[in-house]
């Protein structure tokens, strides 16, 4: 949703590189940029105004004026401020101290109020409460049972007495679900309520008198995040009318330019506390505002990376693969490998994943052509092996391939590049596992392949062998008749089509000539 935004940011950032020293002008360009990048997400102007003050002020203070890196400095400001019009700190629930706790759901028709019942319901389930989703939208034809078929999908309770469409009193049912939750021990309510296409008196009169009956310890009010700045208008009028304690973001996975998530909680004062960010019940979580600006800024979410991983691999696996590891890697079997792959699955989405990573802005394009079912590809491919050519990959000769491509209804090639890529990974996860580093990476500390080994002289060749090509042989053989009658020490001829030289600079050429590409001395 953010990928406009964080195009234009850092393409702003990038103009500030290699600068020693900011003016008065650079910082005011820079801020003339960064607010048409905010109009442009279509966040609220009263928004976009305080974040330039601030940023501005700041800039032009100390603390860049008189900073090493000025540059650094700026993205700095930027990403505290960008926190705090998201809200500041993360924002938790608040349950009442003798239960059941309850939270009303409030907000337009079409904002995702029922699916984001259920997935509220689901995310509270894995904190080991027991929740309970109660049918309050009594208006909108077969809401009860679509909040019926949400619960069972989540998992969770659900009680619905009145048939809806029309019929029944939600005002009620609210009530009456109070003293259900307390007969059947459920410890958090979460009702649903009715939405209208656009505000009226009466959506307002019904979501005050429920909120009346039940008293709830949240109402929060869910906001389609596609919407931009009429999210605004909508949480105002609702902020008078049911006074919410903390909003909700839906459909934060669309492509709209996410003007509402940085508009919200600055206007109305009150913070982001949840955020549905897919379709599947488990894509919604808990709102970070610093993890957020940070993924705005292209920085990578490597907290919520890891808090995934926590959730989805067990100690017990992690110690048993790395066992697995030691020692080459040899016990590393394609079972393994494919557990793996589908503990990575568990997770979420492959592109998602790779997103929270820093840095990952630059090849958006190829991350967003990943394509999940590869996955289940590899599955296939590796459960129509038998169980020794799993365990021994080395066995699966050309006959073995087209009888496992077959099985699996892949081309040949498909296979032969799995069993290359599973070798390449174990070789990989191996040298990883004992501390060596990542393979190829010579003389960087801890990638592998440094110290005093790579020092080594490579043993001279026993004997230089000859193309069997004639031509290229007759070439040969005059480059070595050439060398021998300029005598010893001459440089040799740099080979067809090579780049000539031996650091690959063009011939007569040596490391003094060697120049960086840009890329890396922006960033010495």
């Amino acid at each position: 949703m953010f990928d406009t935004l964080s195009d234009r940011l850092a393409a702003t950032f990038k103009n500030l590189r290699g600068k020693g020293r900011l003016s008065e002008a650079d910082i005011d360009a820079t801020a003339r940029e960064i607010r048409i990048a905010l109009l442009e997400a279509d966040v609220a102007l009263p928004v976009v105004r305080a974040f330039i003050k601030q940023v501005k002020d700041r800039a032009l203070g100390v603390e860049v004026t008189g900073a090493l890196n000025p540059a650094q400095q700026v993205v700095k400001i930027v990403n505290e401020e960008l926190i705090n019009i998201l809200g500041g700190e993360t924002r938790r629930l608040r349950y009442a101290k003798t239960g059941p706790t309850v939270i009303m759901l409030a907000g337009l028709q079409g904002a995702g109020k029922t699916t984001l019942a259920g997935k509220l319901g689901h995310w509270l389930k894995s904190q080991k409460h027991t929740p309970l989703l109660v049918a309050c939208d009594l208006q909108r034809p077969n809401a009860v049972t679509q909040l019926g078929v949400v619960a069972e999908r989540a998992g969770v309770a659900f009680y619905g007495p009145q048939p809806g469409n029309g019929v029944g009193d939600p005002v009620q049912v609210a009530r009456d679900s109070i003293e259900y939750a307390k007969q059947k021990q459920y410890d958090v309510v979460i009702v649903d309520t009715a939405g209208r296409l656009g505000i009226d008196a009466e959506l307002m009169q019904q979501a005050a008198d429920i909120r009346a009956a039940v008293d709830p310890d949240e109402v929060l009010f869910v906001v389609d995040a596609m919407v931009g700045q009429d999210a605004v208008v909508t949480a105002q009028a609702f902020l008078e009318g049911v006074d919410f304690t903390g909003v909700v973001l839906s459909k934060l996975d669309g492509d709209a330019r996410g003007g509402a998530a940085l508009s919200v909680a600055h206007v109305t004062g009150r913070q982001i506390m949840f955020a549905s960010n897919g379709e599947k019940v488990d894509d919604f979580d808990a709102f970070h505002p610093d993890r957020m600006a940070s993924r705005i800024l292209g920085m990578g979410d490597m907290l919520s990376l890891i808090e995934k991983a926590e959730q989805t691999f067990s100690q017990a696996e992690a110690e048993k693969m790395a066992s697995k590891l030691q020692g080459g890697g040899k016990d590393f079997t394609l079972d393994d490998f494919l557990s793996q792959l589908e503990q990575v699955q568990k997770m979420g989405s492959i592109s998602k994943l790779l997103g929270m990573l820093p840095g990952m802005g630059q090849i958006r394009d190829q991350i967003n052509n990943i394509d999940d079912k590869d996955v289940n590809r590899v599955g296939a491919i590796i459960k129509s092996m038998t169980p020794a050519e799993r365990t021994e990959p080395k066995i699966i000769n050309g006959s073995r391939r087209l009888r496992i491509a077959k099985g699996s209804g892949v081309q040949v090639g498909e296979v032969s590049n799995l069993v290359e890529r599973f070798f390449e990974a174990r070789k990989m996860m191996a040298a990883m596992a004992s501390g060596k580093g990542i393979p190829g990476m010579p003389g960087i500390p801890g990638m592998g392949g440094g110290g005093k080994k790579a020092l080594k002289k490579a043993p001279a060749a026993k004997g230089k062998r000859k193309s069997g090509n004639p031509l290229k042989r007759a070439q040969e053989e005059a480059a070595a008749a050439e060398r021998k009658a300029l005598g010893p020490g001459a440089p040799a001829a740099p080979a067809e089509g090579g780049a000539g030289g031996a650091f690959g600079l063009g011939a007569g050429k040596g490391p003094a000539d060697f120049q960086l590409p840009k890329e890396f001395k922006d960033l010495l």
